[in-house]
C-alpha cells in the first residue's frame, strides 16, 4: 500500500488492518477480547449499582471507585465494538474524523483513569494518617472539583494531539494503520511530513499525567506505610494496609503495562509489531476486566452486596 515518492494529501479514510501477521486468527483472537469486554460491562455496571444503591457507599473513596467504573466502561466501548469489527466481520475502514475522535476517547479516558488512582490514593493517605481530619478534607464539593478537574486535565491535554495532526499533516505516505484501534503514534506514523512535534507533544502529555501521578501515587504511599508500620497493634496495621490492597494491585497493573505499551510504541523496533499490538490491546481491556474482580475480592463493603445479589438470583 506504501509507495515511495507517492503521497495521499488529507485522506477521508483510513484502514485498520488489526493484528498484522494474525490476520488468520484474528476471529479466534476475538473471543477472548469479547469475553474480557463482556465481563467488564457486567462486573463495572454491578459496581456501579452497588455503590449507587448502598448508601454506606456513599464515601469519597467509595465516589472515586464508581467514577473508575464509569471510565472502565467508556474506555472499552471506545475500543472493543470496532477491533471486533475487525476481527469477526473485516470492517476495517474508519473515517479519518472517526479515528481521530476514537484516538482523542481512548487517550483522554487512560489521562482520567490514571488521574482516579491518584484522587484514590491520596484519599487513602489523607484517611489513614489523618483520619480525623479525612471527612472535613474531603468533602463531597471537593470530590466533585477533583472529579472535574481530572477529566478536564485529560480532556484538554489530549485536545492538541487531534489539533497537531488534523492541522499540522496533510500528506501521508498510506491509509492503512497497522494497529487494531487508533492510536495517537499509529496515526501520525502515517504522515509523510516532520512528526517530531507530534511525537514531542506525546511524550509531554505522558509524563505529564503518568509521569506526574506516579509520583504523587507513591509518595503517598510511602507515606501510608511509614504511618501503618507505626502502629502500634498489628490488627491495626492489618487492617490499615487492607483497605490499600486492591488500590496498590489496580495502581501496579495499570502503570507497567501502560508504560510497556507506551515505550515499545516510541522506541521497541526490534519487539515484533504483533506482539505490540497484542500487548497494547489487552492493556486497554485489562483495567476494565480486572478492576470490578479485584475491588470486589478485596474489598468487603462491595463483596457483600455482591455476594448477596448472586444469591437472590440464584434462590429465583
Amino acid at each position: 500500500m506504501s509507495i515511495s515518492n507517492v503521497t495521499i494529501f488529507m485522506p477521508s479514510v483510513l484502514t485498520l488492518i488489526g493484528i498484522p501477521g494474525l490476520e488468520s486468527v484474528q476471529c479466534w483472537i476475538g473471543i477472548p477480547f469479547c469475553a474480557m469486554y463482556l465481563i467488564a460491562m457486567i462486573g463495572n455496571f454491578l459496581l456501579l449499582i452497588i455503590i449507587i444503591s448502598e448508601h454506606s457507599l456513599h464515601q469519597p473513596m467509595y465516589i472515586f471507585l464508581g467514577m473508575l467504573g464509569v471510565t472502565d466502561i467508556a474506555l472499552s466501548t471506545s475500543i472493543v465494538p470496532k477491533m471486533l469489527g475487525i476481527f469477526w466481520f473485516h470492517v476495517t475502514e474508519i473515517y479519518f474524523d472517526s479515528c481521530l475522535l476514537q484516538m482523542w476517547l481512548i487517550h483522554t479516558f487512560q489521562c482520567t483513569e490514571s488521574g482516579i488512582l491518584l484522587a484514590m490514593a491520596l484519599d487513602r493517605y489523607v484517611a489513614i494518617c489523618y483520619p480525623l481530619r479525612h471527612a472535613a478534607i474531603f468533602s463531597h464539593q471537593l470530590v466533585t472539583q477533583i472529579a472535574a478537574m481530572v477529566t478536564l486535565r485529560a480532556a484538554i491535554l489530549v485536545a492538541p494531539c487531534l489539533v497537531l495532526i488534523r492541522f499540522r499533516l496533510q500528506f501521508y505516505h498510506t491509509t492503512v494503520i497497522s494497529h487494531s484501534y487508533c492510536e495517537h503514534m499509529a496515526v501520525v506514523k502515517l504522515a509523510a511530513e516532520n512528526i517530531r512535534v507530534n511525537k514531542i507533544y506525546g511524550l509531554f502529555v505522558a509524563f505529564t499525567v503518568a509521569g506526574l501521578d506516579i509520583v504523587l501515587i507513591m509518595l503517598s504511599y510511602i507515606q501510608i506505610f511509614i504511618t501503618v508500620f507505626r502502629l502500634p497493634q498489628k490488627e491495626a496495621r492489618l487492617k490499615a494496609f487492607n483497605t490499600c490492597v486492591a488500590h496498590i494491585c489496580v495502581f501496579l497493573q495499570f502503570y507497567s503495562l501502560g508504560f510497556f505499551s507506551f515505550f515499545a510504541h516510541r522506541f521497541g523496533s526490534h519487539i515484533p509489531p504483533y506482539i505490540h499490538i497484542l500487548f497494547s490491546s489487552t492493556y486497554l481491556l485489562v483495567p476494565p476486566f480486572l478492576n470490578p474482580l479485584v475491588y470486589g475480592a478485596k474489598t468487603k463493603q462491595i463483596r457483600v452486596p455482591m455476594v448477596k445479589i448472586f444469591c437472590s438470583k440464584n434462590l429465583l
